[in-house]
């Protein structure tokens, strides 16, 4: 067990403190310098005012004496006080931007792991762990912070050792065994915190959850019409209530811990007291050295306490920013390859040879034995009733899933074998479920590239244009009104125009509806279909819509049902057969007839 906490520090610190010198050397520099003279702080008196006490006592005062030893210790007090605050202040600026840094590298690896990843209890539970686990630990100016103090307490040590070392070498057994006997009470305390995190943490997350939901304006709508405040309000006060229990608990498991070190604290004072005291009163020590004795074993004292409990603090914070680590280094669930693809933008033919899949966790096959071929130019639709697998293979197609049976070829060639990123590149989506970003409406089409004069034309033909324009600031206007007052609230018919033409920008070989014209008219639904169709030219096209009359123009329509392909061909082959898509057509048909 002690070997595991020292690795968790050892990694912990191995990850934060380099990547923290890269961002700011100065940062170390400056806290060496301060380790210095916080450790210089406490001998000003141990050294200088024992001189002084004694000259004060003495038969014959030396008045010049006198005053230079008192203008030594208000001098050097004053001068190292105020550096250590000075340098103290500064250094705190740091804390927000060490734990701005690593809540962007978090919020980076969110964006980086696996799609499968995102949907996966387990490293959803690590994704919050690591962000409890930041705070708590406060990050590395918090952690460097201990780490430093305890440095600075040692040099405080071995200089006090060596005072007390000549004139009351006991007085060292007195204050060390107390010492360490209140350090293993300290040590008790911060192991229950540890051990308790993780309970807190899932408590923590429910209650989170519900405030985010209840301050969520998406969810507006549905709670006012539906009555939920008292609901959410209920679930919240039930999780205040369990919070306050865990508190309640944590307390009294440390409770007994924090009162015997009280008593430890005081019989560490009274032995130094009693001892010091005999030394004076029997003449082996003056008034001076009393006084100095006295300074040094407070300032050991709390030395030596403070540099375990530093020590053990390090280990509780390198314990919560551990999950940090975890995440940042959690496995990826994809077989990443490295083979390069020989023209992304070129003509490529991808395969489904008996493909096989359950969403993990979930034991239900969303797809088996599924086989179809998309060729290079060609123009499919999926078609199918809800639940039949249809967005089930476009994660495939788009590898933001592996498939449990089977395999999926690129050009003959299994697509693990690809570079991740390069695959991805093939495709450009517009998923049902697609989100715009509260930014301008061209940074939602350009996603951080360059204009290349497309993005006007592109808008004109998704039927934007207009709309646009007319927006205050056009297309630099910002999306929603999270962040500025004067941003737009596009109609969700808008808003899928503008999803579709940022996946006409990306110019990928493969181009993919699914089912983003939901909130669209049927009109105007196969409007964008068949504008979008002549957009996109001889690249290859995938459609998902459950109004069929947008599959007409398609070279090829594969229906699913029961998770496999059950009929596939051209719009007047699958109607000739009168199989389950002539029967969905059918039905259709007799409202538009």
């Amino acid at each position: 067990m002690k070997a595991k906490k020292e690795k968790k520090v050892l990694l912990t610190l191995r990850y934060f403190f380099p990547d923290a010198w890269r961002k700011s050397k100065a940062y170390f520099i400056l806290s060496a310098v301060n380790v210095v003279i916080e450790a210089a702080r406490p001998f000003v008196s141990i050294i200088i005012l024992p001189l002084l006490l004694d000259a004060l006592i003495a038969p014959v005062k030396d008045v010049p004496l006198i005053c230079l030893y008192g203008a030594l210790t208000v001098l050097l007090t004053i001068i190292l006080s105020l550096l250590n605050s000075v340098l103290s202040v500064h250094l705190e600026k740091y804390e927000d931007f060490f734990q701005n840094s690593s809540a962007k590298a978090l919020s980076r690896r969110c964006m980086e792991i696996d799609f499968a990843l995102t949907e996966d209890k387990a490293a959803l539970d690590q994704i919050h762990k690591a962000r409890e686990g930041l705070g708590w630990s406060g990050g590395v100016h918090r952690i460097a912070n201990r780490f430093f103090g305890a440095i600075s307490d040692g040099l405080k040590i071995f200089g006090t050792i060596g005072v007390m070392a000549v004139s009351a070498p006991w007085l060292l057994v007195i204050v060390g065994v107390l010492v360490l006997l209140s350090a293993v009470f300290n040590k008790k305390k911060n192991d229950v915190d540890v051990r308790e995190f993780s309970r807190m943490s899932k408590i923590d997350r429910v209650f989170a959850y519900l405030c985010r939901d209840m301050e969520d304006f998406r969810y507006g709508k549905d709670i006012r019409l539906f009555g939920a405040q008292n609901m959410m309000l209920e679930k919240a006060s039930k999780e205040i209530e369990r919070l306050k229990d865990y508190w309640q608990s944590l307390y009294r498991m440390k409770l007994p811990f924090i009162i015997l070190d009280i008593i430890v604290t005081a019989l560490r004072d009274f032995g130094t007291y009693l001892y010091l005291g005999i030394l004076a009163i029997t003449g082996r020590i003056t008034i001076g050295i009393f006084s100095q004795l006295v300074s040094a074993a407070g300032t050991l004292a709390n030395a030596l306490q403070s540099v375990i409990s530093k020590c053990q603090e390090i280990a509780a914070l390198c314990s919560y920013a551990y999950e940090v680590v975890k995440f940042m280094e959690y496995p990826p669930c994809l077989e990443k390859g490295t083979k390069k693809i020989a023209d992304i933008k070129g003509k490529h033919t991808i395969e489904f040879r008996n493909v096989g899949f359950s969403y993990p966790g979930s034991g239900v096959k969303v797809l088996q034995n599924v086989s179809l071929v998309l060729h290079s130019g060609e123009k499919i639709s999926l078609v199918g009733l809800n639940g039949a697998g249809k967005t089930t293979f476009v994660k495939l197609l788009c590898r933001l899933y592996d498939p449990d049976e089977g395999e999926i070829l690129l050009d003959g060639v299994n697509i693990r074998e690809y570079d991740y990123d390069e695959y991805m590149e093939l495709f450009s989506v517009v998923f049902q479920d697609f989100r715009l970003l509260s930014f301008s409406v061209n940074d939602n089409i350009l996603l951080g590239s360059e204009d290349d004069g497309t993005v006007d034309s592109l808008l004109e033909k998704v039927g934007l244009r207009e709309k646009v324009d007319s927006l205050p600031q056009g297309g630099g206007t910002p999306m929603f009104r999270d962040f500025e007052k004067e941003g737009t609230e596009l109609s969700g018919g808008e808003q899928q125009k503008l999803a579709i033409a940022r996946a006409l920008y990306k110019d990928a070989a493969v181009v993919i509806l699914d089912e983003p014209t939901a909130a669209l008219d049927p009109v105007a639904e196969y409007e964008i279909y068949r504008q979008f169709d002549q957009l996109v030219g001889g690249k290859t096209a995938v459609y998902i819509s459950h109004r069929l009359s947008s599959c007409k123009f398609c070279d090829r329509i594969a229906v699913f049902e029961e998770g496999t392909v059950k009929e596939s061909g051209t719009h007047d082959q699958l109607l000739r057969r009168e199989g389950l898509y002539s029967k969905m057509f059918t039905a259709q048909a007799q409202y538009y007839i």
